[in-house]
């Protein structure tokens, strides 16, 4: 695993030490993979619409799964 290091606010910082019994790295991990899974969720979707061609109605169809 690698990894990585950001910067937030001083002021959530400071809220952030008030809750040590949140596990903040696990938080931010799950919300950075969410965020990946729904950008690749989007280029996947365009990506199938492209090849569905101009006569396609039921687009929604298409991403029942």
């Amino acid at each position: 695993m690698t990894n990585v290091t950001l910067s937030i606010p001083e002021e959530y910082y400071v809220l952030m030490k008030k809750h040590k019994e949140v596990k903040w790295t696990e938080i931010m991990r799950n919300a950075v993979i969410m965020k990946l899974r729904t950008l690749e969720d989007t280029k996947l979707k365009s990506e199938a619409l492209k090849y569905a061609g101009d006569d396609w109605n039921e687009a929604s169809e298409l991403f029942k799964f």
